[in-house]
């Protein structure tokens, strides 16, 4: 029995992270104290002063725990971290888990490309960004490629000069094909290093350039060329009017306001970049009712950076945040340097941090009904179908399938649900190993048992989404599926309930099968179409991979049978003689003048036609 007073003597004057459990061992809040013993003695006094939301958290303590750290940065970071792991009920939460791409400029190769890139890493590459679009992204690499004629392949060069036919990119005149050595390396950067000083802003050249071209096509009546540059013009002005110039500081920064209702929030950031406005995004928070706007720009700022990989010089910020003193700290020592925090009053600076509040305020406003909807079909859905089932609470969901035909090549698949979206990061393909013929039930034996016997390792990384379980399984079935995955589940000594989900002769969804018994559902709820998804997405997921190992498995070159000949060889022979019919007709000798053959591989093609054309 956990005694809370004699629990609260033992708490160490020392800073570390907090968490409060519910009586059903959920953890309710995470916080982090400078100093453990008077910071959670503090929801226990009686003359405490909380709001109205800590005041129903506290009643439903039922015990809590520590971890105590060296530092208050220490203690904050790894409050960031179980925050985003718990998703606790009474913390600030925020809702989005977007991240931003960047575009990458392979600076360390011999023939370089602008690529884009998820994540910045220290690769010897130059990275531009992080941009909010990725559209964007796609259409300045496509557009640097035209202006400045780089490749946008893949090819290791200068190691796989002349080894494949020119590409498409070159017969349209947009590459100079330094994959067959058509450009030297130093002209090839020359043109790189242009291209790296029109991304810093250094437009005017080439604006030059194109619009004489343009206008020397156009006295020529080569109309049609003309248009070609009066394209890329717009395309040049397109992308520099994306970034809008807002100083001449040449800093990088992010400004951050909020606007708020009830318990619903949106923080709309601004992404200043080399003093340029390239973008801006909004979030949306949940449980801020009755907190203070201190502490939900710091909770929103713990939250947003904890999960990016750059981190600007400056942060401007209407107010004060909570923990600010150690929210700076943890960001310089992320950034390696200095991270400035800055609450504008007056002058331009003020009225940006406006702009951003008025777009926050707008965003709320119109988006009300939409985040409602939104949240009917999600949390809303799942809140419906744990009321079906009898559960206290549903979170993650996890659905199984099994597709063959008549028993070819049977595969299974997972797909996941959180919160009533769909984790498509989490999905994953099983093809079975163990089961010959089309036995649906042995497979999804098989399924689970690999499933749930990797989920129960102990060396399971952090980013290992098999270490997750589900609050709920559901079955593409009834009775038969349902029985097979508690046993399955039985055999491993797991406890998840398996609820099975029955279609009708005409292969609608219309009941759960639940404890042994058909639940009934109501068609017209949002329950019902959230289990209409989630059956219909796991269908599509095991067809979807069937289709591909079907397409695999017919995909067979005569050569394959060859002894000796391997995927490389067989490469190079259909490149060398272009068919079939010409390494029929081929000698040894002959054989043997293609890259990679030798004496016995041409050895074995002659013989294998030979003993073909005799059958």
């Amino acid at each position: 029995m956990f005694d809370i007073e004699e629990e609260l003597k033992k708490l160490p004057e020392k800073p570390g992270v907090y968490l409060m459990h519910d009586k059903d061992d959920h953890i309710i809040y995470v916080g982090k104290a400078i100093v453990l013993k008077n910071r959670v003695r503090q929801y226990f006094q009686k003359s405490r002063s909380v709001s109205p939301k800590i005041e129903r958290m506290i009643g439903q303590i039922a015990w809590f725990e520590y971890i105590v750290t060296d530092s208050e940065l220490e203690a904050l970071v790894l409050e960031c971290n179980l925050i985003k792991e718990h998703n606790p009920k009474y913390n600030t939460m925020l809702k989005d888990g977007k991240s931003y791409p960047f575009l990458k400029a392979t600076i360390s190769e011999d023939y370089p490309r602008f690529v884009f890139a998820r994540q910045m890493k220290r690769d010897g590459a130059k990275y531009f960004g992080p941009f909010t679009s990725a559209a964007a992204i796609r259409d300045t690499i496509e557009l640097l490629n035209r202006l400045f004629h780089l490749r946008s392949c893949r090819k290791a060069l200068p190691h796989d000069i002349g080894k494949e036919r020119t590409c498409l990119y070159h017969q349209m005149g947009q590459c100079p094909a330094p994959c067959q050595g058509n450009v030297a390396k130093e002209d090839y950067q020359e043109n790189f290093r242009k291209a790296l000083s029109f991304l810093n802003g250094n437009t005017k050249d080439v604006l030059r350039d194109l619009e004489q071209k343009m206008k020397a096509f156009a006295e020529n009546m080569q109309f049609e060329e003309a248009a070609v540059y009066r394209d890329l013009i717009d395309s040049v002005k397109r992308v520099t009017e994306r970034q809008k110039i807002t100083s001449d500081d040449n800093e990088d920064r992010d400004i951050i306001a909020m606007a708020r209702k009830e318990d619903e929030a949106v923080v709309q950031v601004f992404f200043i970049r080399g003093g340029k406005l390239i973008g801006r995004e909004h979030y949306y928070l949940t449980g801020v009712y009755e907190e203070e706007e201190p502490h939900i720009i710091g909770a929103f700022i713990k939250q947003m950076y904890a999960g990016t990989p750059y981190i600007p010089r400056e942060l401007w910020t209407e107010c004060e945040p909570e923990d600010s003193r150690a929210i700076l700290e943890w960001l310089g020592k992320k950034r390696g340097h200095k991270v400035l925090l800055r609450n504008p009053k007056r002058g331009e600076k003020e009225r940006l941090l406006d702009l951003a509040k008025r777009n926050a305020r707008m965003v709320l406003e119109q988006d009300a009904e939409k985040l409602k909807r939104e949240r009917e079909r999600t949390l809303g859905a799942m809140e419906e179908i744990a009321g079906l089932l009898g559960l206290d609470g549903l979170n993650r969901v996890e659905s199984y399938d099994i597709s063959n035909i008549n028993g070819f090549e049977t595969v299974g698949s997972m797909v996941v649900f959180e919160g009533g979206k769909a984790k498509k990061n989490d999905y994953r393909k099983f093809r079975i190993r163990s089961v010959a013929g089309p036995d649906d039930y042995h497979s999804m034996e098989e399924l689970l048992t690999r499933r749930f016997t990797h989920g129960q390792r102990e060396d399971l990384g952090e980013m290992d989404s098999f270490r997750l379980f589900p609050d709920v399984i559901f079955m593409d079935g009834g009775k038969g599926q349902v029985n097979v995955a508690e046993r399955a589940l039985g055999q491993l000594g797991i406890d998840i309930p398996v609820c099975g989900m029955v279609k009708d002769d005409y292969h609608r969804t219309r009941g759960l099968f639940f404890h042994n018994e058909e639940i009934p559902i109501d068609t017209h709820g949002q329950g019902f179409r959230l289990i209409t998804r989630i059956q219909d997405e796991t269908h599509r997921f095991a067809i979807e991979y069937h289709r591909q190992i079907r397409g695999k498995a017919q995909v067979h070159s005569i050569l394959d049978d060859i002894p000796t000949i391997g995927a490389t060889r067989r490469k190079a022979l259909m490149k060398y003689y272009e068919s079939i019919d010409g390494i029929k007709n081929a000698t040894v000798e002959e054989l043997k003048r293609v890259p990679g053959m030798n004496e016995r591989s041409a050895q074995e093609v002659v013989r294998f036609f030979k003993c073909e054309n005799t059958q």
